[in-house]
Parts: structure tokens; C-alpha cells; sequence
């Protein structure tokens, strides 16, 4: 038996940056487990995070160059020498023919900050362009604005001890319970040891996070900046504000109290829909707390006012003074793993490296001469949502995409979907060949992901941490930088310029850190005193860390001198209005887009985790059961949800925690998995005008009943050899193949979903609905998709339109299919889940009924990932006496593993919510 070895390295989901033990056999990951060494994480993970090792799967791994030679010819495989020298003939064509700003680079939050450094040197000291922008656009940009308009710099002050020291914690725009569950752990510690601290949630929705809450203010979309101006106008009108740090640290303010003179909490109340003596407590409690600290994510940022959001609650700080000490100060949470590192090395069209500005001419200048170039490019580059606008346009000829799928998270999917079939030239340096934006890929290069790639991340806390190879790549595929810095030289072969050479010498991924540290030197985050070789030694550090510092910096400004020329932070003015796309009698409806507790981003990784979709299998659009009464809907039921630019078909939820009016989708669904590409279909690409941040939370949408008949469910399991725990096994490899050729069919059906359930041996699921029965070839295609094209087990009535297929291997149910008829298909599901032997099923197979004799119960949606407990058995356990989470943990052991499932445990028992807990139903 070989021994398995240990590596450390870095979570690649969230912000939080939480640290993770790799062990492997030397050829593939075996298990995933926290660092209880690493400051971000103590040695907690998440569901996501615990169960990475079983998404290290070979099935859909890019693992060789791919090129087309046509757009409407298959890729075929080719050497990287070919790959690259085809791509570099390419660009530079376009480039000598219609100028460097005809080319661009959309990269990612997931890249290492070695791997957005080169990119970042390659477009604008090689290329000559500004056209560089990341998905982190999306999540971040907002905040980095709002950070820079107030305090001078993109600079959170805080860190994560802050929550321990916190008097008073207002959540805003964020599910941090799902989105940085790790981090809740931490805000529900805090309050468990202080249950003097309150804890103000700001959500549209009744979220895990709400639920926590000592005041949820469930307000209405877009009235963020209302509700905090309306704060601030207690706060004056209190006495609760701070006059003399007002006075030394500060400007601006006179102005902003004049706007919000009028603003009180009562006509705020009439735009939030929220009562205003809630208002009043929520700005007492912070106002009156000796530290009052704010967290927010993607609801206050992904707006077309999100930089104005952001800002009204940094006024809020800066009134009462309440940052730049400990437990205090406003705290964004980052979306990605390092959506920092990328802000830091300037991968954004607006940034260069060292937190420059890329329309500044001293920046560029100062750039220019670190990297010894005479000038860099001063006419402005294409945030995200322009960038593809430019592309459809034709303005762009070519994109190099790296590590993100577009072509599921931006909005306006029908126009992104249309720039990419317009490109000339499309390259995706990608580590999965399945994402959405692969098959418009013209030049596929296979890149490392996680477990296999060196360098650095930061997290939300400015915490610079290692991030370690485990394994090799598999196959052909390469380090991003690796790719990036023999791209760049092949493309300063063919531009002619002779100090490529000299730019890109990098010999390994050290010396691109060492280089990025030195552009840092003398800026806000000086990490002089970094390097690769210290941050093995030292461990985790924190910017700014300039040379000769033994340690980084906890907390920033705490001179209370900001980042602004004359050492004042800024209030700045805002929006007073509630604005968000209006709502009218075709539209009626808000629709909010957010997180599911156990996936992440467009499920390319989480996706492949059968048990990480136990939780919420199925896409749905969840409404208040009153909103679907007056429609004549049932939960169930299969709707149509229409806004000004798309509609798209979903199952109906109905849930009593969903606002009356509103509705909610979840961000993670697109074409991979849909007959649709998702929510984003649905949302308009309208920008902030600080940030150019796209909004992606909400838009005016309707919900009507549709009417499709003919029903579909492919239910197939690979059976055979079971592992002792979970892994990334055979019987995931088959489940995730079946996956991938049923995948290309989905867009044939008015609604289908493909999703995965169960654990060691997943069970593989396909919904459909058609108007009428689909053709025959259709069928056909998806029963060989899945292996069940030629099986012994058939029925087949021709005139009802009936089609049916089992597939009994080793004595167990292995597939069933179910065409035209599907009323057996939960019982035969919970079968197969169950391992139940296949010989009591064989009479009933085929029966038109659902109720079997004998057929195992349905346990309900799983609640705890770690241990497969069912909300059916915490429910049958909480009835029997069980009323408390100890009690829960010791009866059925959930929550004591990740702890992800913790805030909806809390949620269960009964004494912990004011009403008795409504169950969502679908």
C-alpha cells in the first residue's frame, strides 16, 4: 500500500482563503482536510471545500491543444509548439492590421497572482492594449470603488479577528451562511461568546444568514443607499456621530448631511418596505456599539449603483468613526479565491500593478519604467460586459479567455453567446472541456487547477498565502503563466519586438512573484518584504509588509491617515433614489438572483459532486406560496419566467421565507445543466458608472404556468465496485461521462435539467418536458448517450406515446427510463439511491402508478453533506425530544463535520426561530 503524503496549500473557492491539507498517493488526491494552522480557517472547511478531492476527476479535464482550423470544423488536437504559433500568428495579424486594441484577455478571479501578473505584462508591455479585464469585474469592482472614492485606495482596513471583537455586526447583501460559510462560523462563534453583540442582517430574502440576525431588514431592491442614508440622517439627528474625527479625518461631510436633512426614517421606510423604527434601532445599535464592524458581498455590489451602495455604508464608519480600530470598520468580502491578487497586480482594464490607475499618466509612466518599455497605452480598456459588446460589435477581433465561462456569467447571455460566434479568433486556456464557453472555442489550452499549480493567492483579509502542487498536470496541460510567457514570446517573435525576450525571462514561478513585489514597493500594499521563500518560512502574511517588516499589518489607517492626497478619507454623494428596473403589469415580479449553500460559480467543479447537489438537486424559481396561489400555479409545476430580454422554463418552489412579489433564482445553473443558459439570460447588462460592475441580482420579470405535456426521466447509476468512503472513483468517472453526452441534448426540450444525486455511487438524473412527444431520433440519441440503447427491458406503447427501458446489472437497478410517462420515477429514484436489489422492482418497473408496495420512503433533501442526514430524520428527531444542536449531533452526527449545515439546523429547532420553520417545497 503505498503511503500517502501531505501537502498544504489553499482552498480554491471563496475569499476566505481558508488553508487545506492535500493528501495523495503521488498519483491522485485522496482526501482534503482544513489547516488548522492557517490563520483564515483554524482548520475548518466548508461542504465545498471538504469535498474537493472529489472533484479531481479526469473525465472533462482539457489535457492536450485543440485547434479548429475552421469555425464550423470539430477542434483536433495539435502540440503546443503549433498551438502557440498558430495563436501568435493570429493576434499579431489582427494586431498590424487594426491596431492592439482589436485584441483582448478576459481572465479570472481563480488564477494565481503569478499567473494574472503575466497576462496582465503580456497585454499591455507586449501587446499595447488596456483590453484586460477579469470576471472579478463582476464580484469586486464595486467595492474597489467605492474603497477608492472614500478611503483613497482599494484597501479593506479590517480583518478577520475584527469579528471577535465586534459589538455590533451589520450584514448587508450577502448570504455569507451560504457564500462564506467558514467565515459565518466565525460571526456565529462570536455571538455565542458575546450574545450581547447584535447582529443586523440587510436582505430582500429570509436567508440562513437572516436567520441569525437579531434585525433582518428585509428591504426592497435597490433602496440600499436609501436605507443607509436614512441611517446616517438618525445618526446626525441622534447625536451618535463622531464630530471630531468628523473634523480631523475627514471631508465632504456637510454636504452629505445637507442631502439626507429630509431623509428620514419614515419616508426611507415608504422606499425600503421596511418599518421605520427598524431603521432608528438598526442606526442605534451601531452608532451606540464601541465597535461596530459591516460585512457585504454581491448585494450591495452587483448593482448599477453599487459603488454608490458600498459607499453609503463606509459613510456610516466614517461618521461614527468606527474604523481603523479593533472590531470596526467596513469589510467587503471577496467572491473568488483571488479576486484580490488580481486587483493588486492590476489585471483589470482600469488597474495596473501596485494599486496604479491605468488612465493615470504618472502611473503609466511609473509602470512603463519598472518594466523598462517606453510607454504604456493610455487610451482606456473594455470592462467585462463592454469587452463582449465590443467583440459582438466586431470592434474586438479576437479574446484570450482564461480560467471563466462567460458564456454562463455574464448578463445578456443571447448577445454574449452571439459575440462569441462573431470573434474572429477565440482562445480558452481552460483546465474542463465542457464548460458553456468551449464549444466556442477556436484554440483550447489545457491549463493546471487546483492540487497541480504554484504560486500565491490573497485573501479577503489582504492575507498572502502559498498555494502548493500536490500532483502533476495530467496530460499536456501547463501552469497559466507557463502558457502565457510562451505565448508572449512566440507573439514578440511575430510583432518583431526584440525585448520580449528580456520581459518574459521568467524562470519559474518565484521569480514572477519577486517581480510583482517589486512594483508593489513605496504603494499602499508594499509587500517589499515578501517573497516565495519567506512565505514558506513565515507562513500566511498580511499586505502592506513593506522590507525590513517581521510581520504584515492587521488593521489599515489605523494613523487615520488615508490613502487620499491630503491624508482625509472622503464622503462622497450618492444616490438618494430607489432604483432598480421598474417593475409593471407585464412585469410585476422581483426577481433575485443568488448562491445555493453547496455550489459555487457555474458549477464546472461542484458540479461533479453528486453529493454536493443533495442539498437543492433540482433548479427551481422559488416564490411566496400567495404569488403562486394567484397565478394558479402549484409548486411543482413547471413555469415560464419572462423579463424584457429572455424568458426562460423552471419547476415552481414555494416558500413562506420569499418575499410576497418577489422571486429568486440560483446564479449556478446554465446550459451545461439546462435547456437554458439560466438566470443570466433574464438580466439586463446594465453597468455602474464608477465600476462598470454589471448588474446581476435583479430584474423585472412575470411567472406563468406552461403548458408541456409530455414528460421525460433518465435515472442511471454505475454499479460495480463500491469505495470504502467517497472519492473521485469509477463510479463517478461513468456517471460524469453519461453526464457530458447527455449534456448536448438538453437545448432540444422547452425544459430539461441534468443533475447528479446520491454519494459514492452517483445517481445520474435527467428531466424533460416537451409540448409533444419529441422525435424519435431525439429519444434515441439520449437513451445511447447514457448506455441504455440496447437494453433487454423494454415497453413500448406507440399510440399513448409511451416509451420505457430498465437496465438490471449485478442484481440492482441500473437505469430506468421513462418517456412519456413518469409517475413511478420518484419511487424507483429512492430505489436506486437505496441499493435496493433489483427483483422486487422487476414487476412494477413499468407501472403506470407511483404507489409500489414496499417502496423505500423518500428521506427529503440531504441537510448535512458530511454524514447524509435528511431533513426527514432531523425533523422525526427534533419530534422525539431532540431540541438542541448537541442533541442533534449526538443522535445523527450532523453538524459536526463542515459545520455548513449549522445555520440551518438552528433554523429546524424550534427554539431558535420566532415561528415555527415553513419547509420549501418543489
Amino acid at each position: 500500500m503505498t503511503a500517502l503524503r501531505q501537502v498544504r496549500s489553499i482552498c480554491c473557492y471563496c475569499g476566505v482563503g481558508c488553508g487545506v491539507v492535500i493528501a495523495h498517493d503521488g498519483a491522485r488526491i485522496t482526501e482534503v482536510s482544513g489547516d488548522i494552522d492557517h490563520p483564515a480557517n483554524a482548520g475548518r472547511l466548508c461542504s465545498k471545500g471538504s469535498t474537493l478531492h472529489l472533484t479531481t476527476l479526469a473525465t472533462t479535464r482539457a489535457l492536450h491543444p485543440e485547434l479548429r482550423a475552421e469555425r464550423d470544423l470539430p477542434r483536433t488536437r495539435v502540440g503546443w509548439g503549433e498551438a502557440l504559433e498558430h495563436a501568435a500568428g493570429r493576434f499579431a495579424a489582427i494586431i498590424k492590421e487594426h491596431g492592439p486594441d482589436a485584441v483582448a484577455f478576459y481572465v479570472s478571479g481563480q488564477l494565481l497572482t503569478e499567473d494574472y501578473y503575466v497576462f496582465n505584462k503580456l497585454a499591455r508591455a507586449l501587446v499595447g492594449t488596456n483590453n484586460i479585464d477579469s470576471n472579478s469585474r463582476l464580484c469586486m469592482s464595486s467595492a474597489v470603488s467605492a474603497y477608492k472614492r472614500t478611503l483613497g485606495a482599494d484597501a479593506p482596513p479590517c480583518c478577520y479577528e475584527d469579528i471577535d471583537l465586534a459589538g455590533c455586526i451589520l450584514i448587508a447583501g450577502s448570504n455569507t451562511a451560504y457564500a462564506h460559510p467558514v467565515l459565518f462560523r466565525r460571526v456565529q462563534d462570536a455571538k455565542a461568546a458575546r450574545p450581547e453583540l447584535k447582529l443586523i442582517v440587510i436582505d430582500p430574502r429570509k436567508t440562513d444568514t437572516a436567520a441569525a440576525a437579531d434585525l433582518h431588514l428585509q428591504i426592497e431592491p435597490g433602496s440600499d443607499c436609501v436605507l443607509f442614508a436614512a441611517m446616517l440622517h438618525v445618526l446626525i439627528w441622534d447625536g451618535l456621530i463622531d464630530g471630531r474625527f468628523i473634523a480631523a479625518h475627514t471631508t465632504g461631510f456637510e454636504a452629505l448631511r445637507d442631502a439626507v436633512r429630509e431623509l428620514t426614517p419614515a419616508a426611507a421606510a415608504r422606499l425600503c418596505g421596511v418599518r421605520a423604527e427598524d431603521i432608528v434601532t438598526a442606526a442605534h445599535w451601531f452608532g451606540e456599539s464601541p465597535a461596530a464592524l459591516s460585512l457585504w458581498c454581491q448585494g450591495l455590489n452587483q448593482s448599477h449603483h453599487g459603488s454608490d451602495n458600498a459607499a453609503a455604508l463606509i459613510h456610516l464608519h466614517l461618521a461614527t468613526g468606527q474604523i481603523a480600530k479593533p472590531g470596526a470598520g467596513p469589510f467587503s468580502l471577496t467572491g473568488q479565491p483571488n479576486a484580490m491578487g488580481g486587483r493588486e497586480v492590476g489585471a483589470m482594464a482600469n488597474l495596473l500593478g501596485g494599486h496604479r490607475d491605468s488612465e493615470d499618466p504618472v502611473d503609466r509612466a511609473e509602470m512603463a519604467a519598472l518594466w523598462g518599455i517606453p510607454a504604456l497605452p493610455g487610451t482606456p480598456g473594455k470592462s467585462a460586459v463592454e469587452m463582449f459588446e465590443a467583440l459582438r460589435q466586431g470592434k474586438i477581433k479576437a479574446v484570450w479567455i482564461a480560467c471563466t465561462n462567460p458564456a454562463q456569467s455574464l448578463p445578456d447571455q443571447a448577445g454574449v453567446r452571439e459575440a462569441l460566434a462573431a470573434a474572429e479568433f477565440v482562445v480558452l486556456q481552460e483546465a474542463y472541456n465542457d464548460t458553456e464557453t468551449a464549444g466556442y472555442a477556436d484554440l483550447l489550452l489545457p491549463a493546471a487547477t487546483w492540487g497541480e499549480k504554484e504560486g500565491t493567492v490573497s485573501n479577503s483579509e489582504r492575507r498572502i498565502s502559498r498555494v502548493r502542487a500536490a500532483l502533476a498536470p495530467p496530460g499536456q496541460a501547463r501552469a497559466d503563466w507557463l502558457i502565457v510567457r510562451d505565448f508572449a514570446l512566440c507573439l514578440g517573435q511575430h510583432l518583431g519586438r526584440a525585448d520580449a525576450r528580456r520581459l518574459f525571462s521568467f524562470a519559474s514561478v518565484a521569480e514572477v512573484f519577486r517581480e510583482h513585489v517589486a512594483t508593489t514597493v513605496g504603494r499602499d500594499l508594499d509587500i517589499g518584504a515578501m517573497s516565495h521563500e519567506l512565505l514558506e518560512a513565515q507562513g500566511p502574511q498580511q499586505w502592506p509588509m513593506p522590507a525590513g517588516s517581521a510581520s504584515g499589518r492587521l488593521r489599515l489607517f489605523e494613523d487615520k491617515q488615508f490613502a487620499t492626497p491630503d491624508g482625509r478619507a472622503r464622503f462622497v454623494a450618492i444616490s438618494l433614489a430607489a432604483t432598480f428596473e421598474a417593475t409593471d403589469a407585464r412585469h410585476p415580479l422581483h426577481l433575485n438572483s443568488g448562491r445555493l449553500r453547496d455550489q459555487w460559480h457555474g458549477m464546472s467543479r461542484t458540479g461533479k459532486v453528486a453529493q454536493l447537489m443533495n442539498h437543492a438537486e433540482l433548479p427551481g424559481v422559488t416564490m411566496h406560496p400567495a404569488d403562486l396561489e394567484r397565478r394558479g400555479i402549484r409548486a411543482g409545476e413547471l413555469v415560464r419566467v419572462s423579463s424584457r430580454r429572455a424568458n426562460v422554463v423552471l419547476p415552481a418552489r414555494a416558500s413562506i421565507e420569499q418575499k410576497p412579489g418577489h422571486v429568486f433564482v440560483a446564479m449556478h445553473w446554465g446550459a451545461r445543466r439546462l435547456s437554458h443558459a439560466g438566470v443570466n439570460e433574464l438580466i439586463a447588462p446594465a453597468l455602474d458608472p464608477y465600476s462598470k460592475q454589471p448588474e446581476l441580482k435583479h430584474a423585472a420579470v412575470s411567472i406563468s404556468r406552461v403548458d408541456l405535456p409530455w414528460r421525460g426521466l433518465l435515472l442511471r447509476q454505475a454499479n460495480g465496485a463500491q469505495l470504502s468512503k467517497p472519492a473521485a472513483g469509477p463510479a463517478a468517472e461513468q456517471a460524469l461521462a453519461w453526464d457530458v453526452a447527455l449534456s448536448g441534448l438538453l437545448a432540444d426540450f422547452a425544459y430539461a435539467s441534468l443533475t447528479l444525486s446520491g454519494r459514492d455511487s452517483p445517481l445520474l438524473c435527467l428531466h424533460l418536458a416537451a409540448a409533444e412527444q419529441p422525435k424519435a431520433e431525439l429519444l434515441a440519441a439520449i437513451a445511447a448517450a447514457a448506455g441504455m440503447d440496447r437494453t433487454p427491458l423494454q415497453y413500448d406503447d406507440i399510440r399513448l406515446g409511451i416509451h420505457k427501458r430498465a437496465l438490471i446489472e449485478d442484481g440492482r437497478l441500473s437505469g430506468i427510463m421513462l418517456f412519456g410517462e413518469t409517475a413511478a420515477g420518484d419511487w424507483l429514484k429512492a430505489a436506486m439511491l437505496a441499493g435496493q436489489a433489483a427483483e422486487p422492482l422487476r414487476r412494477w418497473l413499468f407501472a403506470p402508478m407511483a404507489s409500489i408496495p414496499n417502496a423505500p420512503p423518500s428521506r427529503g433533501r440531504i441537510v448535512c453533506n458530511c454524514h447524509d442526514v435528511a431533513v426527514d430524520q432531523i425533523n422525526a428527531a427534533i419530534a422525539s425530544g431532540c431540541d438542541s444542536l448537541a442533541g442533534l449531533r449526538n443522535e445523527l452526527q450532523c453538524g459536526s463535520g463542515c459545520g455548513a449545515c449549522l445555520p440551518e439546523l438552528s433554523r429546524l429547532l424550534p427554539e431558535a426561530c420566532a415561528a415555527p420553520r415553513q419547509k420549501v417545497t418543489a
